[in-house]
């Protein structure tokens, strides 16, 4: 069977022969296949091995330190990703390398450039961690699950707040119109929808932080822990952000101990390099199929491990984000219990009146604390004044002035 083992050297696959085998013939296969010693291995089954900062840090990862436990029982099977930490150096085997810049040959100015762009790993993010509201990230995850099936992509814009040491709480899950398939996803932005919600978000206290996106069953098959194409579409929202603990979140099924399937998130940062690059321009954009879906393309050479190439591959450029705990989410302040906007249904009127009441012996400000349905009474009210002024209640929870009410209940009873 095939086990893919993640490093600060990227994604790479040791075939082992036994899918009973021991975690020291697992150790013993990475040192053959890979060229890591046995001995400065840590092996964990949990992605924050490669935050470790200190010593003291990776001595907390024992899932895999007794040498006699059997993989199996720790849920690896073929496909399975175990992360690596080691001390030292390794040569690692890299794509085709460019020659540029030998003896004898003239240098032009876009070798000169190329030698100073030079491709190597970010170690810490900027986002110190991360973390979901439980009704937001529940109801992003239930739709993927249940209605699509992880069958074919789909993306959202998070909406948060971040804190000065660097967290970010991610509170709700914009999802605009989009197209789907099994491998590629196309936001169909609409800029008048998104003034609403920067309205809303202005009321609420909150702002962008933030892009999740799922992975479908076919590409957990696939080597690579994002594809070019999610690559370029991450970063391009990233850059477009402007905030520097900016984090991407990835969704996906994976296959536990029973056969059954869990929903697994992860989260990242695209590194500055990758975001400078793309500002600047170095991204091939018009992706060819023939290219390996791990590695981006460039359009000029840059430096890779010392040697210049165009492909890189795409974990250079991710940088892992702790989610906070194994309990990632939190109760904020908002429901997601409204029918959800650019989903197969339109929201409707009647979906207002249902919710409204449902929610009658709540204070009424508590029956509108949801963002889903700040978005649809945004469309009745001024961007400008009154959206940020109705979702401002929402956040200091205040009493809603009686004419908003009135509006509110007669858009309902007009369903």
């Amino acid at each position: 069977m095939m086990i893919r083992i993640r490093s600060r050297d990227g994604l790479e696959r040791v075939s082992i022969d036994n899918p009973h085998a021991t975690v020291a013939q697992l150790k013993s296969e990475i040192e053959s296949q890979l060229r890591v010693p046995v001995q400065a291995q840590i092996l964990s089954t949990n992605q924050n091995l490669l935050i470790a900062k200190t010593p003291n840090d990776l001595t907390k990862f024992t899932d895999m330190t007794d040498p006699n436990t059997r993989i199996s029982s720790l849920n690896i099977a073929h496909g399975s990703v175990v992360y690596l930490a080691y001390e030292g150096e390794r040569t690692v085997a890299g794509p085709a390398v460019h020659p540029a810049g030998s003896f004898g040959k003239k240098m032009t100015m876009d070798d000169l450039i190329a030698k100073q762009m030079r491709v190597t790993r970010q170690e810490n993010p900027h986002c110190e961690l991360v973390s979901f509201d439980r009704d937001a990230a529940n109801a992003f995850q239930h739709y993927v699950n249940e209605s699509l099936a992880f069958a074919v992509k789909r993306g959202g814009l998070m909406y948060g707040t971040v804190s000065e040491e660097g967290k970010v709480e991610v509170d709700f899950i914009y999802e605009p119109p989009q197209q789907g398939t099994e491998e590629n996803l196309i936001l169909l932005r609409d800029p008048d929808e998104e003034k609403m919600i920067e309205a809303i978000a202005l009321g609420l206290g909150m702002r962008r932080v933030g892009y999740i996106f799922t992975q479908t069953i076919s590409q957990d098959k696939k080597d690579y822990t994002m594809s070019n194409a999610e690559i370029l579409q991450a970063v391009e929202l990233h850059a477009e952000g402007d905030l520097k603990e900016w984090v991407t979140a990835v969704v996906k099924l994976e296959v536990n101990e029973d056969g059954g399937a869990d929903v697994h998130f992860e989260a990242f940062q695209m590194s500055d390099m990758c975001v400078r690059l793309f500002k600047e321009g170095w991204f091939e954009r018009d992706v060819q199929e023939e290219i390996d879906p791990k590695l981006s393309r460039m359009k000029k050479d840059v430096v890779v491990g010392g040697k210049d190439t165009r492909d890189v591959d795409n974990d250079f450029f991710l940088v892992v984000v702790k989610i906070f705990d194994h309990q990632f989410t939190f109760s904020g302040p908002l429901s997601s219990t409204f029918p959800i906007e650019n989903r197969k249904s339109p929201v409707t009127m009647k979906a207002l009146k249902n919710h409204l009441d449902r929610a009658k012996n709540l204070p009424f400000v508590k029956r509108i604390s949801d963002f889903h349905l700040l978005l649809l009474l945004a469309r009745f009210l001024g961007v400008n004044a009154d959206v940020p002024a109705l979702a401002g209640c929402v956040h200091t929870q205040a009493s809603v002035p009686e004419g908003y009410q009135l509006l509110i209940e007669s858009l309902a009873s007009a369903s």
